[in-house]
């Protein structure tokens, strides 16, 4: 099926912005493919949500070129608070679509630790980048936003982890959107080789109003017996449309652990999908969401088994107020042939006005027999009983409400690793449900 759309760059001018960066000419081909494949591919279908008057195509500008920060001192506020006060290494910052800051340590640079720019990773470890690029996670022809995603590429970082090395601070990227012309269209690749542990945690933060998009893609690649845990929060305004898709692959006995907080104040689609195709693999993806005014969101976590002996726990905790309204998707899927695993599930949604909705969708799908699975799910308003404890302790309605919404929420917001952005998550909450 062939399906006219209108395509936001000429691919010529794709190709300038490919030659312009030095990037290697796989990286060039698959920009190229991507670009060609646009109109064949369909637009995804999330569950009981209408994209079809959303804009994923149009932007004010592919590219804005934005003055870098030679020390921390020069970093805004808002993203001053985000970094831990006295780490003051293993730090990426972009801000709209250049890489502004990027600090590593010395001890990690001598143990062979990667940590830069996409494109810089792009020219200087292309045959590493290229080895996990949209190969493993994300493919490049699963439809039109993950094509569109490929060929306009403008942002992001690479980050590995060479075998038996353990990285005990965290490390940490802050996507700063100040511009109200940028479009971010970043991509994460992250790989931990062999025995190897990782922290990384990111936001993303906008401070310019102005429409906009996003179209986020991270793939999270462990090796065997590699262990990743993934924090994120992102904080786009309202007027900026999201796509986001994280991928995650892990190995033999390797763990891949998420804790996102999910916090746009736009319409937004998330995907968080891993595939525990090694025996003894291993997920637990925690996921949190406020939801207000008029937006729209749907949300799907998906962790898949491949492997023997695998265990995977979704746990979702959302909260609409206003209009706001979300879809949670929580997919259990064990495949024919991985014995022994475990998929468990949990989706909580708390409703704070009449007009706000929220839909939990708990799904196992099992095709093998000698296995543990099981689902909970619910959405409601605050529990009236819980209210009233805290009312008869003296307690004003209106701040036991907020002690129990921040009670429902904090599951996900202890397992951020980096306190600065635990803080902030507990603060841009405090704002969302005021």
């Amino acid at each position: 099926m062939i399906t006219e759309i209108k395509l936001p760059l000429e691919k010529a001018t794709l190709q300038s912005f490919s030659s312009t960066n030095n990037e290697p000419s796989w990286l060039m081909e698959l920009r190229e493919k991507a670009y060609d494949s646009l109109t064949s591919l369909e637009m995804p279908k999330p569950d009981k949500t209408n994209i079809k008057n959303w804009n994923f195509t149009e932007f004010a500008a592919h590219t804005v070129d934005s003055q870098a920060f030679s020390s921390l001192d020069e970093l805004p506020e808002e993203v001053k608070a985000l970094l831990d006060a006295e780490e003051k290494h293993n730090i990426y910052i972009q801000r709209n679509n250049t890489p502004a800051f990027v600090s590593l340590s010395e001890t990690l640079k001598e143990q062979g630790v990667i940590f830069t720019d996409i494109f810089t990773a792009a020219r200087e470890h292309g045959e590493l980048v290229q080895k996990y690029f949209m190969t493993k996670g994300i493919h490049v022809d699963e439809h039109r936003l993950t094509a569109l995603h490929a060929a306009l590429m403008n942002g992001g970082i690479f980050i590995y982890v060479p075998k038996n090395v353990e990285i005990k601070e965290p490390l940490q990227a802050v996507f700063l959107r100040d511009n109200k012309d940028a479009s971010l269209f970043n991509h994460v690749l992250l790989v931990a080789d062999e025995n190897s542990y990782v922290t990384y945690v990111e936001n993303y933060i906008s401070t310019a109003e102005g429409s906009g998009l996003a179209n986020i893609a991270t793939e999270v690649v462990a090796e065997n017996g590699a262990k990743v845990l993934y924090g994120a929060v992102d904080t786009l305004t309202k007027d900026v449309v999201t796509y986001v898709n994280r991928r995650g692959v892990a190995a033999n006995d390797a763990t891949i652990e998420w804790a996102l907080g999910q916090m746009n104040d736009g319409n937004t689609i998330s995907e968080n999908v891993t595939n525990l195709v090694g025996n003894g693999s291993n997920s637990n993806a925690k996921t949190v969401v406020v939801g207000r005014g008029e937006q729209k969101q749907n949300f799907t976590t998906n962790i898949r088994h491949f492997g023997k002996n695998s265990e995977g726990f979704i746990l979702s905790h959302g909260v609409m107020k206003d209009s706001a309204s979300a879809i949670f998707n929580g997919i259990g899927k064990i495949e024919h042939g991985a014995s022994k695993a475990n998929a468990e599930q949990e989706t909580r949604v708390l409703m704070l006005s009449e007009k706000a909705r929220g839909d939990a969708n708990p799904m196992l799908l099992i095709d093998e027999d000698d296995v543990m699975a099981g689902h909970a799910a619910s959405v409601g308003r605050v529990d009236p009983l819980q209210l009233y404890y805290l009312m008869s302790r003296g307690i004003p309605k209106v701040e036991a409400e907020r002690l129990i919404i921040h009670g429902f929420l904090a599951p996900v917001v202890k397992a951020l690793p980096i306190e600065a952005v635990k803080k902030q998550l507990v603060e841009v909450i405090e704002r969302k449900v005021r």
